[in-house]
């Protein structure tokens, strides 16, 4: 079966967002909320384990903020809260403080030329996605994707596969007509649970992860004068993706 479509993942895999976006758009919230918070990037590592920006400061309460006393209104405290922290998140997109990963653009561009279909599946907020779509790709790229699976669209987040096979749902295509990109253990597990075919491009936060099963594992997309590093699987002789690059994988 010929590739037809991409499927992407946002945080980590379209920009390094979690490190120098959403761990500084948490601690941007918990400061205005007057709270004594604050996720240093050792601990965000951590709380990486989680997928969800609600159910990550669940966790923190739950694993590592023990003494915060809680009651019937943490849970509005933590919607509250994540509201806020998509607001500042949004803010330093709309600044221009976080730039796509090495050679998306480029590989998106020529998706769209070679006619392929392109999707999103992630757990961020739509809001999110939008944000980095149009400050860090280009004004009305979100209209390049076809479907936008994000947030609370299913109630079970990565790495459960329900964003994936919602995602094939309303493309109505077949997992084996497609190829994903994630950057996580989490991911991947979602990804491969509706049996896609998975590349993967690592960050710091996720280099020490699980990959097993990944058509690839890439330091980044790379560039033509800037060539990735494979660190495991085949990249079919290519030193950055591209369409090309993408049919070889798809079909080996």
């Amino acid at each position: 079966m010929k590739l037809e479509a991409l499927i992407f993942d946002v945080d980590g895999t379209l920009a390094d967002t979690e490190r120098d976006g959403h761990r500084v758009a948490f601690n941007l919230a918990f400061e205005e909320f007057g709270l004594d918070w604050n996720w240093d990037e050792a601990l965000y590592g951590e709380l990486l384990a989680v997928t969800g920006g609600k159910e990550r400061m669940a966790y923190y309460l739950q694993k590592f903020n023990t003494d915060f006393p809680q009651d019937d209104k943490t849970a509005d405290l933590i919607v509250d809260l994540h509201k806020a922290k998509t607001r500042h998140y949004t803010e330093l997109l709309a600044g221009g403080s976080i730039p796509l990963r090495p050679g998306v653009e480029r590989l998106i561009q020529e998706a769209r030329d070679a006619g392929l279909r392109l999707a999103i599946a992630t757990t961020t907020t739509p809001e999110n996605v939008t944000a980095l779509l149009e400050h860090a790709l280009a004004p009305g790229s979100c209209d390049w994707f076809e479907v936008i699976a994000a947030g609370d669209i299913v109630p079970a987040k990565k790495p459960a596969a329900d964003i994936y096979v919602w995602a094939l749902e309303k493309m109505n295509l077949p997992a084996e007509a497609c190829l994903a990109f994630e950057d996580s253990e989490n991911g991947i597990k979602s990804s491969q649970g509706a049996d896609l075919k998975t590349i993967v491009t690592i960050n710091e936060y996720t280099r020490d992860h699980d990959f097993t099963g990944a058509e690839v594992v890439l330091d980044n997309m790379g560039e033509p004068d800037a060539p990735f590093k494979v660190l495991a699987g085949d990249a079919a002789g290519f030193p950055y993706l591209n369409v090309e690059c993408l049919q070889k994988i798809h079909g080996a």
